[in-house]
């Protein structure tokens, strides 16, 4: 990526040299180039938010150090939800030649900064994470603070607008270039266009009386951003209507875990069983806690992780992984997360161990699944999704994770 502060290698995370997505886009590039050619002061506290592979405070990064930014400078601070965003971020700050304390990585679950004197904001898929992300970072905001966000022009709607202009103040567009946008927004005196409603997340509602699994009535969280914040989507009530049953004392991963609900599920009808919860989202991690805790109690025994999937789990450390794929990278439709789950998954699973997957039908995971388990099983289908089941045959022999993850 060539910008006005220098030439950047950037790559998402896990780094693949065959993957032909590139780790910044044009919405990246025009912020860039509206921040060099507006001359915007970046000696001050800065929070970037949204930044989805580390494009924007790599530049930024080097802007600052070409200004000479040093000791009483404010500090240079990315805001993520995505532990895969956030990795890519720390190897293209180091593959830059970025100092190791230029950029302050924080979470969406870290409490942002006191003061932003510049704040960028990559505009998210999610509309209810931009929102909680405006109002957690409102009272930082001053009049002074130079607010500009970015998207590409399909990302940015009326109701995108209507968050910036009633959360922080008045709000304009740029024209477009290269299908990208900018947003305009002049902080207002009290922060917004008069005081702005309370942050409505987390969401809380009652999954509905005829919820599988012993879920009927529960009252779930949903953090921000979290898929399908408001209800039980279909997918994953199809998903629980069809849940192995009489698995004892095994260790159950739910792998993509969103809010948490399948695994709770299980956890509910298996009191033996030991849950491990993981998703690259630190917002869904934190609501699968709090809903394991819920309605699970204090006293029973899991694991949440952020990560990359079950990529640092230990080879054979887990009985059985439930899997609801997203087929999504921001505005991008593939199966390349997909396919690299279900490989971490057949190293992390013990011999004899099994992954179960609901998918759309039209996705084609039967084929994916018997190129690297060797063979695939319908549990369940209806006219939209199917429920796989794989299972990891004693004696095979394990393939790389880099040779099923792409082609």
């Amino acid at each position: 990526m060539t910008t006005s502060w220098g030439t950047f290698p950037l790559t998402r995370f896990p780094a693949d040299p065959r993957d032909p997505l590139r780790a910044w886009d044009a919405a990246d590039e025009y912020l860039l180039n509206h921040l060099a050619e507006s001359g915007t002061g970046l000696s001050g506290t800065v929070a970037v938010v949204g930044d989805r592979w580390g494009a924007l405070v790599t530049a930024l990064a080097a802007a600052r150090a070409d200004a000479g930014s040093g000791t009483g400078a404010g500090r240079l601070t990315q805001i993520s939800d995505s532990y895969l965003g956030r990795s890519a971020t720390a190897e293209n700050l180091a593959r830059s030649g970025a100092a190791p304390d230029a950029v302050t990585l924080l979470t969406t679950q870290d409490p942002p900064p006191a003061r932003v004197d510049v704040l960028l904001v990559r505009v998210p898929k999610s509309l209810a994470l931009l929102e909680d992300q405006l109002h957690r970072l409102a009272p930082a905001v001053h009049e002074d603070t130079v607010i500009v966000g970015t998207g590409m022009v399909k990302e940015i709607h009326t109701s995108t607008l209507e968050l910036f202009e009633r959360i922080l103040g008045p709000t304009r567009t740029s024209l477009a270039v290269k299908k990208a946008r900018l947003i305009h927004t002049t902080p207002a005196a009290t922060g917004g266009q008069g005081e702005p409603a309370a942050n409505p997340w987390p969401l809380r509602y009652a999954l509905p009386g005829d919820a599988p699994a012993g879920l009927a009535g529960r009252t779930v969280v949903n953090q921000a951003g979290v898929f399908c914040a408001d209800r039980l989507d279909i997918g994953t009530r199809f998903f629980l209507k069809h849940l192995p049953t009489g698995i004892g004392a095994a260790r159950v991963a739910d792998l993509g875990c969103g809010n948490g609900v399948v695994g709770l599920a299980v956890a509910l009808a298996e009191p033996e069983a030991e849950l491990l919860f993981t998703d690259e989202s630190y917002q869904a991690v934190a609501s699968a806690e709090e809903n394991f805790r819920t309605h699970a109690g204090e006293g029973r025994k899991a694991e949440f992780t952020v990560g990359d999937g079950l990529a640092d789990a230990a080879p054979g450390s887990v009985d059985l992984v439930l899997n609801n794929p997203p087929f999504h990278s921001h505005q991008a439709t593939t199966d390349h997360t997909a396919r690299r789950m279900f490989a971490d998954a057949r190293r992390a699973l013990r011999p004899g161990g099994e992954l179960w997957v609901v998918g759309n039908r039209h996705l084609g995971y039967h084929v994916t699944l018997r190129r690297i388990f060797g063979n695939s099983e319908l549990v369940a289908s209806d006219p939209k999704f199917v429920v796989l089941r794989a299972v990891k045959r004693a004696g095979g022999p394990d393939r790389a994770r880099q040779d099923v993850t792409r082609g």
